[in-house]
């Protein structure tokens, strides 16, 4: 049996990592500055992290959700306090598309309705809310028939009103910043007013911050810069900092009935141990404002750069547009100059590493993409 050919891989075998480093089976070491698409939120191989995830192997006899289990418990309160959501319930699941899935279903439960208002070049995973955002015939993102998706252009409040008015709508689910979609931001004044008709029209308000959240942005959620609350937020991604889990924060509007959602390894012991030891270290590294005050230096240096076409994001979710395709340059990146780097469609580059990324780091990389400019 041979693999399914769906990703373009690199001939480089990543063998280990250390922070915001990885070396691969010759011993060649790499600056990370993609983190896996954003999963690295503590750095490689943290000393608390492997120690919490070692523990738990060693004591797991088998998991269920048909018994307690302590640890799902310790992770919704410790998640709680650190992202400001004390008030909220958390479904725990296994990736991003699990989460927004549940997110879209609980949005149907809670008003009846079957509609869904989404973003143009939004990317919520491989799920019924998914949008072909590129012109490449091999590269899609399947919309389910099922389920009827109303897209209009992100930031445009009155194309977004006129959907919603029809009171039709289950919800609107939107990104803080939209990652695959080429680091857009979710304007103060856009989410604000969306929040406004939702509450107006019983529509759910579903935050995806599965790429923008937890820390990622300089605050812990993308969102919480315009200063609202939605009635559903989905994380993933750095939430286990490359282990899979997912979860749902669901707003007190909701109540809770058995056999309403499920999951079969969603909230299990060892998810659970890698989500608690990201936050411990988040808290305790002071995480979510080293990636505001790291990601603010990194993006006024790039600023300054000469050929660059403009540079767009939050703390360090940074998207760096260029006037041509950027394949070749990544490639160099990668190849001559042993930087890792992503990219969202054909111009933009884009850095999504660690949290713990130091100032120095960020000196390394600019030296680096100057050269390869």
């Amino acid at each position: 049996m041979k693999l399914f050919d769906v990703y373009p891989l690199f001939d480089i075998e990543i063998t280990k990592g250390k922070d915001c480093r990885t070396y691969d089976s010759n011993g060649t070491e790499y600056l990370d500055l993609y983190g896996g698409h954003a999963v690295i939120s503590i750095g490689h191989s943290h000393p608390h992290y492997l120690k919490m995830m070692s523990e738990q192997m060693q004591k797991l006899v088998f998991y269920s959700n048909s018994v307690k289990n302590p640890l799902q418990v310790e992770l919704a309160e410790k998640l709680g306090k650190l992202s400001g959501y004390e008030d909220y319930s958390l479904f725990l699941v296994n990736s991003g598309a699990e989460a927004n899935e549940n997110a879209l279903k609980l949005a149907s439960f809670h008003n009846g309705r079957k509609k869904v208002l989404a973003f143009s070049k939004a990317f919520h995973g491989r799920t019924s809310a998914a949008v072909k955002i590129t012109d490449n015939p091999k590269i899609v993102a399947p919309v389910n028939d099922n389920l009827e998706v109303e897209f209009v252009p992100l930031n445009d409040i009155e194309a977004a009103r006129k959907v919603l008015i029809k009171k039709d709508v289950c919800a609107a689910i939107v990104e803080g910043i939209q990652g695959v979609g080429g680091i857009q931001i979710a304007e103060t004044e856009f989410l604000q007013e969306l929040r406004k008709i939702c509450t107006e029209t019983g529509t759910v308000l579903i935050l995806d911050e599965i790429q923008s959240g937890y820390g990622r942005s300089g605050k812990f959620f993308a969102h919480q810069y315009a200063d609202i609350r939605p009635d559903l937020i989905t994380v993933a991604k750095g939430m286990g900092n490359g282990f899979p889990i997912g979860g749902v924060l669901i707003s007190p509007i909701f109540e809770a009935v058995y056999g309403m959602l499920g999951t079969t390894f969603g909230g299990n012991h060892l998810a659970c141990a890698a989500g608690i030891a990201v936050l411990d270290v988040m808290k305790d590294e002071n995480l979510v404002q080293n990636a505001k005050e790291v990601g603010n230096y990194l993006m006024e240096k790039l600023k300054n750069i000469s050929g660059i076409k403009e540079v767009r994001g939050r703390g360090l979710m940074i998207g760096i547009e260029m006037d041509y395709p950027v394949k070749d340059l990544r490639r160099k990146l990668l190849f001559e100059e042993k930087v890792f780097t992503g990219a969202s469609g054909t111009n933009v580059i884009r850095l999504l590493p660690p949290l713990s990324l130091t100032k120095a780091d960020a000196d390394f990389f600019l030296s680096r993409f100057t050269k390869v400019l």
